[in-house]
C-alpha cells in the first residue's frame, strides 16, 4: 500500500513537472513570436521610412529641375481659356498642313534645268524634235512642262514658241502658288483670335470687378491672364506660319526664275539647231 502511494506521488510530481515545463515552453515560444513580430514591424517601419525619404528626395529633385519648353507651353495652354486656345491650335495645325503640302510639292517640282537642256540640245542637234519632247515629257516638274509646250509649237515659228512658253508658264506659276492664300488667311486669323481672347478676357475681368465691387488683383488676375495668354499664342502661331510662308514664296520664286531662264535658253537652242 505504501509502495502504491509512493508510485502515485511520483507520477503526480512528474505530471506537474511536465505541465510546468510545457507552460514555460509555451510562454517562451509566445515571447519569441512577439519578439519576431516586433522585429519585423521595426524592419517594415525602417523600409517605409527609407522609401518615404527616397520619394521625398526624388520630389525635391524634380521640383528643383527647370521645366522644359514643352511643359511651359502645356501649362500656359491649360491655364488659358480652352475655347480660344483650341481655335488657335486648330489654326496652327491647318496652317502647318498647307505649308508641309506646299514644301513637298515644290521639292518634287524642282528640276535640274542644266541637265534637262543638255539632253534637249542633244536631241535637237540630231534633228529629233519628237525625242526632245519625250525627254521633257519623261521629266517631272513645271519647267519640263513649259519646255514641252514650246517644243510642241516649234513648227509654227519662234513667236508661237515664245507665246506658248509665256502662256503655259503663267498656268504653272498659278499651280505653284496654289494654297498660299490659305496660309495667308491662317497667318491673319491667328493673332485676330488672340486679340479676341484678349478683349473677352478683359470684359470678364471688368464684370468680376463690377460684381465684387472691389478692385483687387485676385479678382481681375484670371481674366487678364487669359487675355495675355491668348494673345501670346496667337502671335506665336502667326510668326511660325509667316516663316514657312516666306520660305515657300522664296522657293516658288527660285523655280519661276529657273523656268524663265530655261525657256530663253530653249529658244536659243532651237535657233542654233535651226529647228524653226
Amino acid at each position: 500500500m505504501r509502495k502504491l502511494f509512493a508510485l502515485l506521488l511520483i507520477f503526480s510530481l512528474a505530471a506537474s513537472t511536465v505541465n510546468t515545463v510545457s507552460a514555460q515552453e509555451d510562454q517562451t515560444a509566445t515571447e519569441q513570436i512577439q519578439e519576431a513580430a516586433e522585429d519585423a514591424g521595426d524592419a517594415i517601419e525602417e523600409v517605409v521610412e527609407e522609401a518615404a525619404a527616397a520619394a521625398e528626395s526624388m520630389t525635391t529633385i524634380d521640383e528643383g529641375e527647370a521645366p522644359t519648353m514643352f511643359q511651359v507651353l502645356k501649362k500656359n495652354f491649360i491655364d488659358g481659356d480652352w475655347k480660344f486656345m483650341s481655335l488657335v491650335l486648330i489654326t496652327l495645325i491647318l496652317g502647318l498642313a498647307f505649308c508641309i503640302e506646299r514644301i513637298l510639292t515644290l521639292n518634287l517640282a524642282t528640276t535640274n534645268t542644266d541637265k534637262l537642256l543638255e539632253r534637249i540640245d542633244e536631241r535637237l542637234a540630231a534633228n529629233d524634235v519628237d525625242g526632245a519632247m519625250e525627254v521633257c515629257k519623261s521629266t517631272a516638274g513645271p519647267t519640263a512642262s513649259v519646255l514641252y509646250e514650246g517644243l510642241r509649237r516649234s513648227a509654227e515659228g519662234p513667236e508661237a514658241v515664245e507665246k506658248a512658253i509665256v502662256s503655259y508658264g503663267s498656268v504653272q506659276m498659278g499651280l505653284l502658288e496654289r494654297g498660299l492664300v490659305w496660309i495667308s488667311l491662317f497667318i491673319a486669323i491667328a493673332p485676330m483670335l488672340g486679340f479676341m481672347g484678349t478683349v473677352i478676357g478683359m470684359i470678364e475681368a471688368f464684370n468680376r470687378i463690377e460684381a465684387v465691387g472691389d478692385l483687387s488683383p485676385a479678382v481681375v488676375a484670371g481674366g487678364i491672364k487669359v487675355a495675355l495668354l491668348t494673345t501670346v499664342f496667337g502671335l506665336v502661331v502667326a510668326i511660325i506660319l509667316q516663316i514657312f510662308y516666306n520660305y515657300i514664296v522664296n522657293k516658288i520664286d527660285g523655280i519661276v526664275n529657273r523656268m524663265e531662264e530655261a525657256s530663253i535658253t530653249l529658244v536659243d537652242i532651237m535657233a542654233k539647231n535651226k529647228v524653226f
